[in-house]
């Protein structure tokens, strides 16, 4: 669930989002193309010839980064290189992306005024949903986002009710596809009891197939 939980979506260090690649090597003035199935870096600013190869290489179907080591002697280099500045920029993709999801499933952004952007945490704000259950007493509730340095996304949420928890579960779904990062989550212990009773498990669709 997404109510009385913290989540952390987990970072690939291999794996990076395709436009956020290709506009870390503009920043950089890195040269590269797409063939076939591949992007390929052909200019990274190396100290050595490539003859030919490449300096790196992503795979479009997985956004798997693969570094030439064995003609680019400053291929360490040129990773952390243009890590820092794929993460600078996948912080604010991270962001954008989030914010958009969520607002598609009708919540709005809330910004966080007592946060003060530090060296780990770049981001944090809130996405505050509001039920449209007639019953529901506590109909808006709010979850906390804050994007570390990286672009990794980590939430933190209480009382959902059962239809924001839904939309907010459809969204989370969006961002692990969109952010190429799988969601892990922690319960919270300790969940007040009148909410036991409210909280329905999330919906699960079902899709049946009939074969002619």
């Amino acid at each position: 669930m997404s109510r009385f939980e913290s989540s952390r979506f987990v970072r690939n260090p291999k794996v990076m989002n395709v436009d956020v690649l290709k506009s870390a090597c503009e920043s950089l003035g890195w040269t590269y193309f797409v063939k076939a199935n591949e992007l390929l870096v052909t200019d990274a600013k190396q100290n050595a010839k490539l003859y030919g190869e490449f300096a790196l290489k992503m795979n479009l179907q997985t956004n798997e980064v693969t570094y030439n080591t064995y003609y680019m002697p400053d291929a360490a280099k040129k990773v952390i290189e243009l890590q820092e500045q794929f993460y600078t920029l996948n912080a604010l993709y991270s962001k954008n992306s989030l914010v958009q999801e969520f607002k598609k499933k009708g919540f709005t952004y809330k910004s966080n005024d007592h946060f003060t952007p530090t060296s780990e945490e770049t981001y944090c704000f809130f996405m505050v949903g509001r039920s449209i259950d007639k019953n529901e007493d506590e109909p808006v509730a709010q979850i906390k986002f804050t994007i570390l340095k990286d672009g990794t996304i980590v939430t933190d949420s209480d009382y959902l009710p059962n239809d924001v928890n839904e939309r907010a579960h459809d969204a989370m779904d969006i961002l692990e596809q969109l952010l190429g990062n799988k969601r892990v989550m922690t319960k919270k212990t300790n969940i007040p009891s009148k909410y036991l009773a409210k909280m329905k498990s999330r919906r699960i669709t079902n899709q049946t197939i009939n074969q002619k």
